[in-house]
């Protein structure tokens, strides 16, 4: 049963990391569906594997979309800043340590002490600026 877990993640990490853009977790269904020729892979197995993936650090939850993105800065300890495009769709990752670093200090000082975060950044890429201005 385990092996068969890891399979499933190694499955979902591959179409992250071949579409290059978030998808959610029934997009994946559907893929992974397709290239096994059968409709017998359920939701939760695609839930548990984002859930094993964004634990470890391999994939991000854009928490505004409910989408997953494969991470690209492998091995960072330091909080993803995802900045998404709302005209093409696009999602940046940036790591910066001093980031993370100010969001703790700033939580602090009221004597919060944070779990997780979450950064996402909503705007316009430099590509679809460029677009718009020729």
């Amino acid at each position: 049963m385990r092996k068969q877990g890891h399979e499933t993640q190694k499955e979902v990490l591959a179409i992250l990391l071949n579409k290059r853009a978030p998808l959610t977790a029934y997009e994946i269904l559907h893929e992974m569906r397709a290239s096994q020729g059968s409709d017998k892979l359920a939701a939760p197995t695609i839930y548990r594997a984002l859930a094993a993936l964004t634990g470890d650090g391999r994939a991000h939850r854009i928490e505004s979309t409910n989408s997953y993105l494969a991470c690209t800065h492998e091995g960072h300890e330091d909080t993803a800043v995802l900045a998404i495009c709302g005209d093409c769709g696009n999602v940046e990752e940036q790591v910066d340590a001093a980031v993370t670093s100010s969001l703790e200090d700033l939580a602090q000082t009221n004597g919060f002490r944070p779990e997780r975060h979450v950064i996402e950044v909503h705007g316009t890429c430099g590509d679809c600026i460029r677009k718009d201005a020729s």
